[in-house]
């Protein structure tokens, strides 16, 4: 499996996940199911199916997650020499050269992408028109509806 660039708070949110899982989750379902357990037939208790389909979920989670950690690759764009180019993590300032409307994004990993948080994935077509481009450059992007102009206003590394 190859490496995928990821942000530092997106890794730190998911180790904080991954604990959250090992710590609380998975002994809570183990509870659950040692409790159902010994209230008898186990063929028509829906309070043991309901655990153990948890725990199949808590457990597949747990695995997602380590294998994603050990392949991510964390990117802190304020420790890379970039001199003012776009790079993954930063958060860029664009202007809508069409309707005059300022937007913010910042450019993460594709499991850290959220729209409405301003962070788009880096293997969206805007994060990949901003690579490489300073605050002054315009950029076109091939959106769905057709291709968009922006022009990049400012570049920060947070």
């Amino acid at each position: 499996m190859s490496k995928f660039p990821i942000t530092v708070v997106g890794a730190e949110k998911m180790r904080a996940e991954l604990q959250k899982l090992k710590s609380v989750e998975r002994p809570a379902v183990i509870q659950a199911i040692a409790e159902a357990r010994a209230q008898g037939d186990l063929s028509e208790n829906a309070e043991y199916d309901a655990a153990k389909e948890k725990q199949g979920f808590i457990e597949g989670r747990i695995a997602d997650l380590e294998g994603k950690l050990s392949n991510a690759q964390i990117i802190d764009p304020k420790t890379l020499d970039v001199d003012g180019r776009i790079v993954f993590g930063a958060t860029v300032e664009l202007e809508d050269l069409e309707s005059g409307e300022s937007v913010t994004y910042q450019i993460v990993g594709d499991d850290e992408a959220d729209i409405k948080q301003g962070m788009i994935s880096v293997s969206s077509p805007i994060a990949r028109a901003l690579i490489g481009k300073h605050a002054g450059d315009s950029v076109d992007v091939q959106a769905p509806g057709g291709v968009r102009q922006y022009e990049v206003l400012d570049v920060q590394y947070k």
